[in-house]
């Protein structure tokens, strides 16, 4: 995509400032190529963006939790109705629930305080989440427990591989999946990552979260979208595990713009694709990077964070966020990785959260997962 000519002398000169200095985390040397380390061709021909400018203050640490309780990992993040409340799920202070007791579904306050909080014994692995028009909120608990875990927690059967419904005061409105079994719609879901409601209340789900280690098709292998109706019935599913246009490799996130286009975060093929609300699809793009989280405001501001990009998994490109339009594909800011001893996702410099959602003053909520837990919070410093 291309940058108009004043607002490509302005990047020009701010690019110097938007470089960070990153601690690299020593790996061991891979044999041969990582797994899941290809992506398609044609992600090859794009420039990395890296050096843009970036108008935010990053506030570490946001959010406090009851009773001294430390966060774990985030992934699941969304505003509420209100635009001001923030609505989180942590994975109980650790990255799993199992033979936890707290709630791992919080509401916070513009100030960080935990106001509502719910889901105590019920979701495993909370991953993606969305907040309706009615203010209900759905989460995808996306794996069921390792046989570690049901060694240690054999209570924690049962649970995962869903999307539940839940009311604003938590209580359990509808359930998709076979919680605690893995497979395919309607019945069940494998690894499911997302999900959004769309303009008519119908719901999409994504899966499968493992495949974008995933090299070549093994059988039965996972990547697809399905469509249910508001009340929960099954209508589609479409897409399938590959490195084409309507395929995909881990998608891991899902937002609607204003005109009702679905856009994908196809992780694993380090890419967005997008689509219209039967599944055709229209574009693809690259610029945005390795995403991990989408979010869009009504204004189709874009908001695409990226927790993984290294030299293997995605060459040349940095992990942060990066700000543009989902009108035109033009990204406008990038704010880079956190300083970390260790990295997140599979390696490289430095860490940036994986879930992203932002309020209605524009200050931006990052879900971390890793070396860095918890809520970071990015205030803008100017307004565009």
């Amino acid at each position: 995509m291309t940058i108009s000519s004043s607002r490509s002398a302005a990047l020009a000169c701010a690019a110097a400032l938007a470089v960070a200095a990153a601690t690299p985390f020593a790996q061991q040397a891979p044999q041969g190529p990582p797994r899941g380390s290809s992506g398609p061709p044609e992600h090859a021909k794009v420039t990395p963006i890296n050096n843009l400018p970036n108008p935010y203050e990053t506030v570490r640490n946001w959010g406090t939790l009851p009773d001294g309780r430390k966060w774990g990992s985030v992934s699941a993040i969304n505003v509420d109705i209100d635009g001001k409340h923030i609505w989180a799920g942590d994975r109980c202070g650790a990255n799993s629930c199992a033979g936890s007791k707290v709630d791992p579904i919080v509401k916070l306050d513009p100030g960080g305080k935990v106001v509502k909080s719910f889901g105590a014994g019920q979701i495993l692995w909370p991953h993606g989440m969305d907040v309706d028009k009615q203010g209900n909120v759905w989460v995808v608990d996306a794996r069921s427990a390792t046989d570690a875990e049901l060694k240690q927690f054999p209570d924690a059967a049962g649970k995962g591989h869903t999307v539940t419904k839940f009311s604003p005061d938590g209580k359990v409105l509808m359930v998709l999946g076979t919680p605690g079994k893995a497979g395919n719609p309607p019945e069940a879901f494998t690894e499911p990552n997302d999900v959004v409601i769309g303009p008519d209340g119908s719901i999409y789900v994504a899966e499968a979260h493992n495949a974008q280690f995933l090299d070549q098709n093994p059988p039965n292998g996972v990547g697809r979208i399905s469509k249910y109706s508001p009340d929960g019935k099954f209508i589609k599913s479409f897409g399938s595990y590959g490195y084409g246009p309507g395929q995909f490799r881990g998608p891991h996130s899902l937002a609607f713009d204003s005109k009702g286009r679905l856009f994908v975060a196809d992780r694993g093929n380090r890419r967005i694709q997008i689509f219209d609300q039967e599944g055709k699809h229209l574009d693809t793009w690259y610029q945005f990077s390795r995403i991990s989280g989408l979010a869009i405001t009504a204004d189709d501001t874009i908001y695409a964070i990226d927790s993984e990009s290294d030299d293997n998994y995605n060459p040349g490109w940095r992990k942060g966020l990066r700000v543009g339009s989902a009108r035109t594909g033009e990204v406008w800011y990038f704010v880079p990785e956190h300083v970390s001893k260790q990295a997140s996702g599979m390696g490289g410099y430095g860490s940036m959260g994986e879930g992203v959602t932002v309020d209605a003053q524009g200050n931006v909520y990052a879900g971390e997962v890793g070396p860095v837990q918890g809520v970071t919070k990015f205030v803008p410093r100017l307004k565009r």
